[in-house]
């Protein structure tokens, strides 16, 4: 369930800090080196214009540690156990700041690399600048996860067919698609999604979007499993 906050600062108090600091040594960042990796449960640095954090918030989460040769190709080892509940959304974010009415176009591609096993999906987390309105892109998922908030019926947009599900985690509204078919690459066509949520269904208005966040949201992970983002883009007029 999307229950988690992007902007951590707010969430950060209820992670297990102290838990993690004892464990956090037995993720390890890939053999070859990178640009910059991080064990810290709030790892962050900003790498041509993409800001990239390891962002470990749920309960009960394990090791995990992110490494990045550029702020779109970029990946982490994660340790978290198999038991229910969100442990970390380690992600790549770019700000856009422009209204939907403002924008003439909105689209990202990826190529990703992930786990067989384990229990996580593969999203993309956009929010207005009011931290209102989150809207979720799933683009794959495997293992015991699933949306917040009840299903809206399915629609074709943006290049692929998505289940839209509505939802509030008692602090923001959270509109999810979920991709019928699980993909590890592809475009997806931003635009017309945030202007079928605003002008079709009327759930939001013309809103500024902010950050647009890109990566895994992991459950479980036991054992220690690698989540790589060979490739991403993201681009906005």
């Amino acid at each position: 369930m999307a229950t988690r906050t992007r902007s951590r600062v707010a969430t950060a108090l209820i992670a297990p800090a102290l838990a993690l600091g004892a464990t956090v040594g037995l993720a390890s960042a890939p053999a070859s080196a990178a640009v910059w990796s991080s064990c810290d449960q709030w790892g962050s640095t900003t790498l041509n214009g993409y800001t990239l954090y390891n962002d470990i918030w749920g309960s009960g989460a394990g090791a995990q540690c992110i490494w990045a040769n550029s702020g779109t190709n970029w990946g982490v080892n994660a340790n978290h156990p198999n038991t229910g509940g969100i442990k970390s959304y380690p992600n790549a974010k770019k700000v856009i700041n422009k209204s939907v009415t403002s924008l003439s176009s909105l689209t990202s591609s990826y190529n990703v690399t992930v786990p067989s096993s384990g229990a996580y999906e593969t999203a993309y987390d956009i929010w207005d600048t009011n931290h209102k309105y989150e809207i979720m892109l799933w683009v794959n998922k495997t293992g015991a996860v699933g949306p917040l908030g009840t299903a809206q019926g399915t629609v074709s947009l943006g290049g692929s067919t998505w289940t839209v599900y509505k939802g509030n985690n008692g602090s923001n509204d959270v509109f999810s698609f979920v991709r019928s078919s699980n993909s590890v690459s592809g475009t997806v066509n931003i635009l017309p999604i945030l202007k079928w949520i605003k002008d079709t269904k009327g759930w939001f208005g013309d809103v500024t979007i902010g950050d647009l966040q890109f990566g895994f949201e992991i459950t479980s992970s036991a054992g220690g499993l690698n989540f790589t983002v060979n490739s991403e883009s993201v681009s906005s007029s």
